[in-house]
């Protein structure tokens, strides 16, 4: 019994201490999508492999004032890879947008009326894909449908005629989905 009182008081103290914390990275998208060290797991990112998925992302943000989940999973898989030093070449991971989800990429001034956050916390995050090469698309459907414009999309969105025809060529030529 001591000692699994012990282990616990351990396990707490490393927890609550600061390497613990640190070990929390995010080396590819810095600030959005960090994950855990995973020590001793069996399938890990292989260097060897040319990663090309695509990402449908459909959900609508729990809070309009945070980053939308689903689009975070695209930086925590970017992270890592990198974290096992895997680095994707720009235009191999693919996010495209639709649904729910749309609203997500509309510029700050529109969002920020729509949901009543003080901006679109998105957007820097967009920002940050792009950067790392990764395309970030939204169904031109969807815009339709939502009653957006082109001119309401975030800079460095592409517009897409519509997810379905991106997911079936992105797959037909060798991507891999991902779905949420």
């Amino acid at each position: 019994m001591k000692t699994l009182f012990a282990v616990a008081a351990l396990v707490t103290i490393a927890a609550a201490s600061p390497s613990f914390a640190q070990q929390h990275r995010a080396p590819a998208i810095e600030s959005f999508g960090a994950g855990f060290p995973t020590e001793g797991a069996m399938e890990r990112p292989d260097p060897v492999l040319r990663y090309r998925v695509v990402f449908p992302v459909t959900k609508a943000s729990a809070d309009p004032a945070k980053p939308n989940a689903s689009l975070e999973r695209v930086a925590r898989f970017l992270n890592l890879l990198a974290a096992d030093g895997v680095h994707v070449k720009p235009g191999d991971i693919v996010a495209i947008l639709y649904g729910p989800a749309t609203q997500i990429i509309t510029n700050d001034a529109l969002y920020a009326a729509q949901t009543k956050a003080a901006n679109n916390p998105n957007i820097a995050l967009i920002a940050k894909l792009k950067a790392a090469g990764v395309v970030v698309a939204v169904c031109g459907q969807a815009l339709h449908a939502h009653k957006y414009e082109v001119k309401d999309v975030a800079s460095g969105v592409r517009v897409d005629v519509s997810a379905m025809t991106t997911m079936a060529n992105l797959q037909l030529r060798g991507w891999a989905l991902l779905p949420e």
